[in-house]
């Protein structure tokens, strides 16, 4: 009888798996590969022979039944980032918050270029000697992939995000045949899986010395960039080199456009972003595991980056990071390029940033209780979260109940059709049952604002 290992068994097979594949790192009988799922996901199936170790368990984000030692990404911040000066519930353990760029960089990356200017400065100062980013693929449809860097030219093209699937099984089993240390960039997911191989491999922490989270507003299926592609006019089987986040600078943060190439042509077929309308609110093409994600700001990385979405910063268009420092290298790093000149950085409140992410706070961890509710009631596990117990109102709840509809029918459809017409035919019903249910819970939420500020305000007796 086949024997399968714990990782498919546990979290495959539950729809829990993020596509890390820290899994195929750890496997002692290399019994696993990564391969596409029928959603457009990365995922590890079997390709050898199973003794049921269970290691490859041990380092999945997603584990249903953790070790208490690292039940959650709290218990991972107390062993790995003990520098830390301040502490929040909602973004963890940190030193510095920021807002800012890297003018060298700002250009060529999505953001405001911090990432590439951290990287480097790692690699500049003698800390690493790899970098283990996402460049170009040439594997057919991978399009992009893991890849392991060592200078900064190559550094340059990995510094724009991607969103399509990509997996860090590409890259790990090569760690221990690299001479010197590594330095990686990951989402929140990402980042857990690699603590928690350090956790189970000590030597890891050493060998690799710094990591930088990417704040993430989900993982995407292929048939999102595959929808875009279409939209954007090219076909859907043979398009090349999606480009997500094309800036125009002379405009706003959010007005960027996705871009890709046709076959034996040079000409980029573009499509505006707003013109879709909104793909992260709405949870189209975005992974069943990200439900359970609570980690808004990469609370495990050495330093978090993501985009400024507050005034003054998001009236940009050639894009603003938000930072949160959680090591003294880090903070080291930020407070050397302010004073060089390199980096435009202004310290911002926890309030500032927290309004930065606001809608991933809603969704992640204010609206969880409801995701959680929903696997329990059909007896699906569900790894342990700390935001397992916010109150959530009734409105709120019917939003987050019309958001899991629309995640799974999203790849249902596109799975049918694989036509961006017939396609949003059919979801539009669904998005327009999300975008009722999210009026009326803003208008509730702006109207017990306006109630509270009344009941606040100072008695005066009638005269």
């Amino acid at each position: 009888m086949e024997r399968h290992p714990k990782v498919i068994e546990t979290v495959v097979n539950n729809d829990l798996c993020i596509g890390c594949g820290l899994c195929v790192y750890k496997c002692p009988e290399k019994a696993l590969e990564m391969q596409w799922n029928e959603e457009g996901f990365l995922v590890p199936q079997l390709n050898g022979n199973c003794e049921e170790d269970g290691a490859c368990l041990s380092v999945c984000p997603f584990n249903p039944f953790p070790e208490e030692e690292v039940k959650t990404e709290n218990e991972l911040a107390d062993k790995f980032l003990t520098e830390t000066s301040q502490q929040h519930h909602r973004i963890g353990r940190y030193i510095g918050i920021y807002a800012g760029h890297a003018e060298e960089y700002r250009q060529t990356s999505s953001s405001g270029g911090l990432a590439t200017y951290v990287f480097a400065e790692l690699l500049d100062r003698g800390i690493v000697d790899h970098i283990f980013s996402v460049r170009e693929s040439t594997d057919l449809g991978r399009h992009y992939q893991y890849t392991i860097i060592d200078s900064r030219k190559t550094l340059l093209e990995s510094s724009k995000t991607k969103y399509f699937p990509v997996t860090l099984s590409t890259v790990f089993s090569k760690i221990h045949e690299l001479d010197g240390k590594v330095a990686i960039v990951g989402v929140a997911c990402f980042i857990k899986a690699i603590r928690l191989a350090q956790h189970t491999e000590p030597e890891l922490k050493d060998k690799i010395p710094f990591l930088v989270g990417i704040i993430c507003g989900g993982i995407k299926s292929r048939f999102f960039t595959e929808y875009l592609a279409h939209k954007a006019g090219a076909p859907v089987e043979s398009y090349q080199r999606p480009e997500f986040r094309i800036k125009d600078t002379n405009s706003y943060a959010l007005d960027y456009s996705f871009g890709c190439n046709v076959p034996d042509s040079e000409e980029q077929k573009r499509i505006k972003m707003r013109s879709v309308g909104d793909m992260w609110g709405t949870g189209l093409f975005k992974a069943n595991p990200c439900d359970f994600c609570e980690d808004v700001a990469t609370e495990l990385a050495d330093i978090s980056l993501g985009d400024a979405w507050i005034p003054p910063y998001s009236a940009d268009g050639k894009g603003t990071n938000v930072v949160v420092t959680r090591s003294h290298l880090a903070e080291d790093i930020l407070q050397k390029g302010i004073a060089q000149g390199k980096l435009s950085l202004e310290s911002i409140s926890l309030e500032r940033f927290m309004a930065s992410q606001q809608g991933s706070f809603n969704h992640r961890q204010t609206g969880l209780p409801v995701r959680i509710k929903k696997a329990k009631k059909e007896n699906k596990p569900v790894p342990p979260k700390r935001f397992a117990h916010e109150k959530v109102s009734l409105d709120f709840r019917y939003v987050q109940q019309i958001r899991m509809k629309v995640r799974k029918v999203s790849l249902q459809i596109w799975k049918e059709v694989r036509n961006s017409e017939d396609f949003d035919r059919k979801i539009a019903p669904y998005l327009l049952s999300l975008k009722r249910a999210t009026k009326i819970y803003h208008y509730k939420r702006a109207l017990d604002k306006r109630i509270l500020k009344w009941m606040k305000r100072p008695w005066r007796p009638e005269r």
